[in-house]
């Protein structure tokens, strides 16, 4: 197994940080913060710099907040300072390690996404009668530090790299939200005294998703001999024609996510036939054809009548609402969706 070393003078280049800083500032550069920094960009980088080198980088605290679309979730914000750092080092470590993950993992990997795996799930529909569909639950709050840190060692061998990988790991903590698993071996305290969770949010935390299942991917193509397997971070599917095989290919599933000490979703993991039309990564697709999913077509429909009332009352421009409806013509235009596009945005009525 190939490990790599001398990357920490690659990741605290300042070219590197330079590149890191207009990655970070996409999108966001009409924020205090990122006005902040880059009005002394040059100043901040070299600080960055000295600290990462004398070790002196401590990560700042996160900024906590909710989203409720498409379903409640806690997301971390991290300051923008370590988001460049976050950078920096993902610049550095995911083209060297990512050469590693399977052809079929397609969560937050350059050139891939939802919608290149959904069109994937529909090259092996056709040849199979079932599939398992399977969630985790909990995923990001349940990732085990101590476990995350060893996959990290066995691709990296940088000393500095992997100090400055475990400050990040380290810099938030999960004890009220983390699931509560006892798995073979543990003591009575085991579960709460073992550190675990990462932050949604985090560019690093997408990163280290991927890199915590990587071998569970090469588990399932290799050791299961499953060919037609597709993951989307904690989302993924095992095609077959036989119910009772991919059955007990759940059970060998759920016995190896135990020594990562995951489970999975008990009301979100099982086998559907094919025909019947299966719900992946917002649509529910069909042999023949593809919907949006009901549940994504109703809360944009709320969506609309909110920004309609923000409109009227002057707190969103038409810019606001061009580019939210641009963003959900992007996805549901990969479905069987004209006749419902056509009737949405009929009925959508701005005024002041």
């Amino acid at each position: 197994m190939k490990r790599f070393g001398h990357l920490f003078p690659q990741i605290i280049a300042f070219e590197n940080l330079l590149t890191a800083s207009r990655k970070a500032r996409r999108g966001k550069r009409l924020r205090r913060s990122t006005a902040l920094f880059e009005l002394n960009l040059e100043q901040n980088l070299f600080r960055i710099i000295r600290r990462l080198e004398f070790k002196t980088y401590t990560p700042g605290e996160y900024t906590d907040f909710m989203i409720h679309d498409p379903k409640t979730r806690r997301i971390s914000a991290a300051p923008y300072r370590d988001r460049v750092i976050h950078h920096a080092l993902i610049n550095v470590i995911e083209p060297l390690i990512g050469k590693s993950f399977i052809y079929d993992s397609y969560a937050c990997i350059k050139g891939r996404g939802t919608h290149k795996a959904v069109a994937r799930y529909r090259k092996f529909l056709p040849k199979n009668r079932f599939v398992l569909k399977c969630d985790i639950r909990q995923y990001f709050f349940s990732i085990d530090h101590a476990i995350l840190r060893e996959q990290v060692r066995h691709k990296i061998k940088c000393p500095d790299t992997l100090w400055l990988v475990e400050q990040i790991i380290a810099s938030k903590q999960w004890p009220a939200r983390a699931p509560l698993d006892y798995f073979g071996g543990d003591g009575l305290f085991t579960p709460v005294t073992r550190k675990k969770g990462i932050p949604i949010g985090n560019l690093t935390s997408q990163f280290f998703a991927n890199l915590y299942l990587n071998d569970f991917d090469h588990f399932i193509k290799q050791t299961l001999g499953c060919r037609h397997y597709i993951r989307y971070c904690d989302d993924f599917v095992v095609f077959g024609n036989d119910k009772d095989e991919l059955k007990n290919t759940k059970q060998s599933i759920s016995e190896y996510l135990a020594t990562l000490r995951l489970r999975l979703h008990p009301e979100k993991s099982r086998v559907f036939r094919t025909s019947e039309g299966v719900d992946f990564l917002g649509y529910r697709i069909y042999p023949e054809f593809m919907r949006v999913r009901k549940s994504n077509v109703k809360r944009f429909r709320k969506r609309l009548r909110i920004m309609a009332r923000l409109y009227k009352d002057g707190s969103i421009g038409l810019r606001d609402i061009q580019r939210s409806i641009h963003s959900w013509l992007g996805h549901v235009k990969h479905a069987d969706s004209y006749g419902l596009r056509q009737e949405i945005l009929s009925s959508a009525v701005f005024q002041r």
